[in-house]
């Protein structure tokens, strides 16, 4: 039952608490520290944000919306036990633990309990629940049109939550993926989310993900068609659509089911939106090895081109993604260390690195060859 366990997003800040104005003399706000505290997490720049934080608790040691951002700073700045601790505070039993705990916390703290899976389920289910009871009496899940940004986004934490307890139920570094109740446990987790959240994409590819667990290759491109129609037509502003780190797995379990057209097409919405994104290029490399691998074993071209073609782009794709991993200090070893490995293996067969200016030229062939694009239906067999 085990698969590999993937880093669930970071969940977003919940709650905001308003603060009366104080004196002019005593200088801004409450409301207006935490504003820019805010700001400036959003930004990324969380040495500062978390002096702005250190400010409100002078004033208010209790505030809880500013405990929540200092242990986000911390977290981000890698201080890891400290904001552990922070999360910790605002629940209980700690006194200084407000009425109703905030799921954040739980969450957060679920993120950083990988030494103990049994403790991060406990905090993710700590988290499902608070959300749920909030969500209570505002159901109207028959008119998704009817609720409220809010409501929206708690429904999607529920199901994030939901979906961190059934990767650490599939990571195979635990003990639990032997577990005899492991599957029924993922099942009814993921039916769960599906109903808080119908149609739901992330819940979607997971359930994807436990159906090639079970050897149900048909039943995950199922998953997977109904995940990717759900928002394949939508433009790249539209806030509905996934974010990216949600299509790159969808591209994964693509071509874990050999499906490379609708690949290549998430990865061609995935550019357009971050042409630096280093995971993008190596998995559209990693696509066009195995198309190339493909065209080569059965000696006819592959969607109009012929191995030589596909493997050139391949080599083009893996290139730049070397180059941005060194350029940005990207932080992912074994995508890098793959990445060489393919390349060397082109190089082996006279697929050498394109003259500068020329792959991108090149990179065109794809969707010249076949005439798709993303607006129009592809075959998912």
């Amino acid at each position: 039952m085990g698969r590999a366990r993937t880093k669930s997003s970071k969940v977003k800040i919940l709650g905001a608490s308003s603060a009366a104005a104080n004196d002019a003399k005593s200088g801004p706000s409450v409301s207006a520290l935490l504003e820019k505290a805010q700001e400036l997490i959003v930004q990324c720049d969380y040495e500062l944000a978390e002096r702005f934080v250190r400010r409100v608790l002078e004033r208010e040691p209790r505030n809880a919306e500013a405990r929540e951002m200092l242990g986000v700073a911390q977290l981000e700045q890698g201080e890891l036990e400290a904001a552990k601790s922070t999360f910790q505070s605002l629940l209980p039993p700690n006194t200084t633990a407000p009425p109703t705990p905030p799921p954040s916390a739980h969450l957060y703290l679920a993120q950083l309990s990988d030494d103990d899976p049994h403790i991060a389920l406990q905090h993710y289910q700590a988290a499902v629940d608070i959300l749920v009871a909030q969500l209570k009496g505002k159901d109207r899940a028959s008119d998704p049109a009817a609720l409220t940004d809010d409501e929206t986004e708690m429904r999607r934490n529920v199901v994030r939550a939901l979906i961190g307890m059934v990767e650490i139920w599939m990571d195979p570094q635990y003990e639990l993926c032997d577990d005899p109740t492991a599957e029924h446990t993922c099942e009814n987790l993921l039916n769960t989310a599906l109903q808080v959240d119908p149609g739901n994409a992330e819940a979607l590819q997971t359930l994807a993900s436990v159906r090639l667990s079970q050897q149900r290759p048909d039943d995950a491109k199922a998953c997977l068609e109904q995940a990717w129609t759900a928002w394949k037509d939508l433009d790249l502003d539209d806030p509905r659509l996934p974010l990216i780190p949600t299509r790159l797995a969808l591209v994964k379990l693509f071509l874990e089911l050999e499906l490379y057209t609708p690949a290549l097409l998430v990865l061609q919405g995935v550019m357009a939106s971050d042409d630096q994104e280093v995971e993008a290029w190596y998995l559209e490399g990693w696509c066009f090895f195995l198309m190339a691998e493909e065209a080569r074993e059965k000696g006819e071209p592959l969607d109009g081109l012929a191995w030589e073609e596909l493997a050139r782009d391949a080599r083009d794709c893996l290139e730049t993604c070397q180059m941005l991993h060194v350029n940005e200090e990207y932080p992912d070893a074994p995508l890098l260390n793959h990445a060489k490995e393919l390349i060397e293996k082109l190089e082996a067969l006279g697929i050498h690195q394109s003259p500068p200016g020329e792959d991108e030229e090149d990179g065109e062939d794809w969707e010249d060859a076949d005439g798709s694009d993303e607006d129009e239906d592809v075959e998912m067999s």
